[in-house]
């Protein structure tokens, strides 16, 4: 822009007054471009100095201006100018009252009008289309007496805008039998109504009457085709065209970018992302959308910053994308910095921002900042309230999203979702059942993520009544070769110790993923099949591409350490870091303790404690203990203990395991004494529970507990035994 007018400056206007007049209507144009109104009224006020602001072409240009700015007090005192009516004024007026959705007042200034020319009635009638007043934009559209392509190309173009894809290919027709030829805005909007119809014969004809007509090189109408051919999956002829075409603009790219990133072909998308020679708002948008959904978070964010720094402003499916990335990254500064950005632009009451803002801060665990941008949005839909519910739950905080949960208008099998895996997270088994039995009385069908969410709940409790209940819902609505369900079954009947039913299913599986291999050989392991298990695991690697994770060498671990597999653990092991570039966690090094412990080797199992680069947890060093006690190992044992009692400074777990091995060993004075320390720190053991389920429903039992609906009834039935064991004991 200071090119333009250091341009305007070496004109002299007495000289050269045409050439004066062009380049300060340009400039004026992009102004209008820009809204830049500072710039546009030092230039008006240079114009008026200069006695060129009366001017008819630069009059028009500044009124477009301050229109498009907003200024009517100035846009008023231009039309007074003009000395009584002016067409093209007029005509400014009415696009303007279009461009901001006032067409009553448009119309008015229409019906006002002593004379109107072609621009006067399109302008009318796009603006209809525009709003979907389709019946009046119709009416001036048959109303209109000048029979040239930009009246057809408005109707058409409209027709299409609203969905009338038909109707818009019958008008289409009619202008051609009007001996009216089309221009490269008919044929782009036709090509687009073939494609919403899905007449790729139509279609092919009209490229046909494209090359007749002599716009085959034309840009507009070739992106056209791209976009067609796409929508018909004739890849490879969308990327002939666009290797064809002898110009392209950034929509041809940004066509073909989409292409690669709707394929979900990354590598192939960002080659052609960094290859444009021009970037819009959408092809930034298109990479951080997909870079976001396919997990690469970190690489969303930076092309996000990339974007806003090149000068582009995001539209708001850029900013949810961005949103939920950072939202993933529990990136809270970043996001806060983005919400504030929304704030300026004015954008954030917008649903998708609101949703995508309450899922960042419920996953930084800042509940009440999600919950005061959820009490932001008027109009909240469904997925609003469940972001919010699901906060809460990731958070614990489940009495709070039971009450928003309660208050949705309208639940969807989401909402139930959020609840269910809510209440299942936090082992609260007991109100998952309650939950998903309220679900089926309201009629909503479960759906995969739904019957995962019950039967993780049913393996919590080991429920295998339950389980098997819901086995049977499972196979009713064709569930039961989904991956997901699959894999959920196969734990549920695993952990509740039925793992004929387990393998079965898990054989049946038709798409084994890396967690179905993981539930099956761990429940194998844990349930004391132990040389199946690590078969299993054999069997993963010579016929399965699914790789070794943690999970599964921790198990394959715990096999071998119950089945005395010293030396085999041992090389599995060293696998993890040198063959599959695992890190091993304190688990692992428990397993490896335990397994060297339970065999004798019990200075080894030390000494390996003492190297390991991490800290070792308390199991570790209580499998030791629990060694030294076999093989009486007194001196190695009293370190263990010493050890356990530092590691339990904050913790109650090392205190009560050995609290138990003295109770095994008989120590009771010890035992008083580690439960003193455990008093005297203010250390707690938390609560075992028993459970039962009668009619469908679980009964949760806690020592002590007074918190069940029927307590004084328990309590009365066992005082009624009380009595009679001490009746029984007399005689």
């Amino acid at each position: 822009m200071s090119g333009a007018f250091r341009t305007l400056q070496t004109i002299h206007p007495t000289k050269n007054l045409k050439a004066y007049i062009q380049t300060s209507v340009s400039i004026l144009k992009d102004l209008s471009k820009q809204r830049s109104i500072t710039q546009g009224t030092v230039l008006h006020c240079h114009l008026m100095k200069m006695g060129l602001s009366s001017d008819n072409h630069i009059a028009v240009k500044l009124l477009i201006m301050y229109l498009k700015c907003r200024k009517t007090f100035e846009a008023d005192q231009i039309l007074k100018d003009f000395n009584g009516f002016n067409l093209v004024a007029h005509n400014c007026l009415i696009s303007d009252k279009v461009e901001w959705g006032d067409l009553d007042e448009a119309r008015k200034l229409f019906d006002e009008m002593p004379q109107r020319n072609e621009i006067s009635w399109t302008a009318l009638i796009s603006g209809f289309f525009k709003y979907g007043r389709v019946e009046e934009a119709i009416l001036f559209f048959y109303r209109n007496p000048f029979q040239d392509v930009y009246k057809w190309t408005a109707g058409i173009s409209g027709l299409v805008q609203n969905g009338l894809t038909a109707k818009a290919v019958k008008l289409f027709l009619e202008m051609l039998e009007a001996g009216v030829l089309p221009n490269d805005v008919t044929f782009t909007s036709v090509v687009k109504a073939c494609a919403d119809l899905g007449d790729f014969r139509l279609g092919m004809s009209v490229l046909g009457l494209v090359v007749k007509s002599g716009f085959e090189d034309n840009v507009s109408v070739s992106n056209s085709f791209v976009t067609f051919h796409l929508r018909f999956g004739e890849n490879a002829m969308a990327m002939r065209i666009f290797d064809q075409m002898g110009e392209k603009d950034v929509v041809s790219w940004t066509v073909i970018l989409d292409m690669y990133v709707e394929r979900g072909d990354l590598r192939e998308a960002r080659r052609i992302f960094d290859e444009m020679p021009e970037r819009n708002e959408i092809s930034w948008s298109a990479m951080i959308s997909r870079y976001s959904q396919c997990g690469y978070t970190e690489e969303s964010v930076k092309l996000f910053s990339q974007m806003v720094h090149s000068g582009f402003m995001p539209n708001i499916s850029c900013f949810s994308s961005v949103i939920n990335a950072l939202g993933t990254l529990e990136a809270l500064k970043a996001g806060m910095s983005v919400h504030a950005k929304t704030l300026k632009i004015g954008i954030m009451r917008n649903v998708f921002i609101c949703s995508s803002l309450v899922d960042l801060y419920g996953k930084c665990g800042n509940t009440v900042d999600a919950r005061l941008v959820f009490e932001t949005l008027e109009e909240k839909n469904v997925v609003c309230w469940n972001t919010m519910i699901s906060g809460y739950s990731l958070n614990g905080q489940l009495d709070e999203a039971r009450v928003l949960f309660d208050q949705i208008p309208n639940k969807n099998i989401a909402s139930w979702n959020s609840m269910i895996a809510g209440y299942s997270g936090n082992e609260q088994f007991d109100k998952v059942f309650e939950v998903f039995n309220a679900m089926l009385l309201s009629g909503e069908i479960p759906d995969p993520s739904n019957c995962a969410s019950v039967l993780c709940a049913c393996a919590g409790i080991a429920s295998l009544g339950s389980g098997k209940n819901l086995h049977g819902k499972i196979i009713k609505l064709g569930l039961q070769l989904n991956t997901f369900v699959g894999t959920a079954l196969t734990d549920m009947y695993a952990k509740c110790g039925d793992i004929d039913s387990s393998r079965n299913i898990f054989d049946k599986l038709p798409g084994k993923n890396e967690i179905s291999w993981t539930a099956m050989i761990q429940g194998l392991a844990e349930n004391g099949f132990a040389e199946e298990s690590i078969s299993l695991f054999e069997e993963m690697l010579r016929n399965s591409s699914v790789a070794p994770n943690e999970l599964i060498l921790a198990a394959v671990l715990f096999a071998c350490s119950h089945r005395g597999l010293v030396d085999k653990g041992l090389w599995y092991f060293g696998l993890m870091k040198d063959v599959y570039n695992l890190k091993p966690n304190e688990r692992h090094y428990a397993c490896v303790v335990d397994m060297l412990s339970r065999s004798g080797r019990l200075s080894e199992a030390e000494r390996f404690i003492t190297s390991t680069p991490c800290e070792t947890e308390i199991n570790a060093w209580a499998a030791l203990l629990s060694g030294c006690k076999i093989y009486s190992e007194d001196e190695m044992a009293e370190r263990a203990a010493k050890r356990i009692y530092e590691l339990g400074e904050k913790k109650s777990g090392g205190y009560v395991l050995l609290s138990n091995v003295y109770a095994s060993a008989g120590r009771w004075s010890d035992v008083m004494h580690t439960r003193q320390l455990m008093k005297e720190r203010g250390l707690k053991k938390h609560g075992g529970c028993s459970w039962l389920e009668l009619k469908s429903e679980i009964h949760i039992f806690y020592s002590q507990d007074g918190n069940h609906s029927q307590s004084a009834e328990i309590y009365g039935v066992l005082e009624l035994l009380h009595a009679d064991l001490i009746v029984k004991e007399e005689f």
